[in-house]
């Protein structure tokens, strides 16, 4: 009888200090603010220019500072549009004579030695696979095979094309293509001398 009182006293107490615990690990879980959600990254920006494709393209930061050097962001910067094949910087480490190049004396060779390896106009791959030269700004032509479904330009391949830009297209290469060296003039030969005139036989 004892024993039932007593579980009948506290009984109401236990209910209570139960009641408390769920409450107040209710009121916890309410308390805790929501997760922010993660902000999304911006839209990464359309480049502008050829230009700008080559410098946001991490394997060709060599042949952009080389542009800069021989001065030609601007022909590639403007409305015209040009297809341009960018050697990677790999490439251009197996270039012997790339520092002698970018000294200000040889500005003239730098500029043909990139002029080169760019074309007027929209040349996607589709359109090198049909044809079979293309002329460069370096007024010579480059030859176009298609092997193993690869695009070689001379003996060099394209292992990235159609990178777009408002004012044309870059392909990657993975070499660099020099221009053939022009034979050198000869010199003009000078006219023979012309024999004396024989005097006139005397009467």
């Amino acid at each position: 009888m004892y024993a039932n009182r007593v579980v009948r006293r506290w009984l109401p107490v236990a209910a209570v200090v139960v009641l408390a615990g769920w409450t107040g690990l209710s009121l916890a879980q309410e308390e805790k603010p929501a997760p922010k959600p993660t902000p999304a990254k911006p839209a990464a920006a359309k480049p502008k220019n050829v230009v700008e494709v080559i410098k946001a393209t991490e394997n060709l930061q060599t042949f952009g500072k080389l542009l800069q050097a021989a001065e030609l962001v601007a022909t590639l910067e403007g409305e015209k549009p040009h297809t341009v094949f960018a050697p990677t910087d790999e490439a251009f480490k197996k270039l012997a004579n790339l520092e002698e190049l970018q000294k200000p004396e040889n500005k003239a060779k730098l500029q043909n030695l990139l002029k080169h390896h760019v074309v007027d106009g929209w040349q996607y791959a589709a359109d090198l696979e049909s044809a079979k030269s293309v002329a460069t700004l370096a007024g010579q032509e480059i030859k176009i095979s298609f092997k193993d479904g690869v695009i070689m330009l001379d003996k060099t391949k394209v292992t990235k094309a159609d990178l777009e830009a408002p004012n044309g297209l870059v392909h990657v290469v993975d070499a660099v293509m020099p221009p053939a060296e022009k034979p050198a003039e000869k010199p003009a030969e000078k006219p023979a001398d012309k024999p004396a005139p024989k005097p006139a036989p005397k009467p």
